[in-house]
């Protein structure tokens, strides 16, 4: 856990130095430091790398919490937010946000109706989707079929959306494309505080379900016998990971793999099912792989930054095969 925590606040300072623009490491220093007045350098620093940090850490923990949860709940290890169609759920509500609003007037007014329009369309995208995965997970005894049944309800809801995209204007199409690919920058530090509050009472939700979830992964009879109210269990749990996957969607758009491949990372390293330990550790396994995304992102080229989907299957898809290859039972 430490070294995690060290691994984190490195990875944390490397995205204040690194950037498409060349700042000496003695002057990113002096400003820290409160020693600097250069104003080009204030302006990138604090109001560029700096907000892109803090949204990549609280974004990539918030979704690896989300996907321990999620593969717990479901008991199978390839169960993420993306898979099950939570982040398509969201999508969904920030596309009729996007697209049916940007028709009618232009979507830089809605941005700046507030992010609470696409945050609040997102989570109730997201929400949707998490009740009826409820509905079918009482349906369907087997987690291959609700597995499938989140991946077709993700086809779906991408065929209402390009039913959107093609009735939209031109301009709200644009916009739904770049925020579809993902990314952790364009977020001005007067909106930080709304994600930070939506990923913060989310984790912490979570974390004090955590005992009840580790009863959950003895069987939902044995957790009974605790005493565990399983019904009102799994919907609390199912709201905070709407709340998380929903700001997160809302903000940095919907970011992949970082909620399966961390979850399934993490049980590797410290080999234990105890939520108390696995939550935390998730969330900073999360952190650093979103703020390594990031830095790699902005490091490939000088005059662009990579979308953050274009680097997350790189770190995912290895995961997945793994889990395939394996072959083992989750537990």
């Amino acid at each position: 856990m430490i070294c995690l925590i060290v691994l984190m606040l490195l990875l944390f300072v490397i995205n204040l130095f690194v950037g498409s623009v060349d700042i000496p490491v003695a002057e990113v220093v002096a400003l820290l430091m409160g020693q600097s007045s250069a104003e080009e350098v204030a302006l990138i620093v604090l109001h560029s790398r700096l907000p892109e940090a803090v949204v990549a850490l609280l974004s990539g923990g918030g979704l690896a919490v989300a996907g321990l949860v999620m593969q717990t709940l479901f008991s199978n290890p390839l169960a993420d937010s993306s898979l099950l169609g939570v982040n398509a759920g969201a999508s969904l509500g920030v596309a009729v946000a996007m697209l049916v609003c940007g028709g009618s007037f232009s979507i830089g007014e809605v941005l700046l109706m507030g992010r609470w329009f696409v945050l609040v369309a997102a989570f109730v995208g997201a929400m949707l989707v998490m009740l009826l995965l409820m509905m079918s997970a009482q349906l369907m005894r087997g987690t291959l079929q609700l597995l499938i049944t989140g991946v077709m309800i993700s086809f779906a809801i991408s065929a209402v959306i390009a039913i959107l995209s093609f009735f939209a204007s031109a301009q709200g199409v644009q916009t739904y494309v770049v925020w579809g690919l993902g990314t952790f920058s364009g977020i001005p530090l007067t909106n930080l505080p709304l994600l930070s509050a939506s990923v913060v009472l989310g984790v912490g939700g979570i974390y004090v379900l955590s005992k009840h979830l580790n009863a959950l992964m003895l069987g939902d009879a044995y957790a009974q016998n605790l005493g565990v109210r399983i019904v009102f269990v799994r919907t609390s749990l199912l709201f905070w990971v709407g709340i998380v996957v929903a700001a997160v969607t809302a903000y940095c758009g919907p970011i992949g793999f970082i909620g399966l491949a961390v979850p399934y990372g993490v049980r590797l390293l410290f080999r234990t099912g105890n939520h108390r330990k696995l939550i935390p550790a998730c969330f900073l396994g999360g952190s650093c792989l979103a703020l390594c995304c990031n830095v790699l992102a902005r490091s490939v080229s000088d005059y662009s930054v990579l979308p953050i989907n274009t680097l997350t299957p790189l770190f995912g898809v290895p995961v997945v095969l793994m889990l395939l290859r394996s072959g083992r039972e989750y537990s």
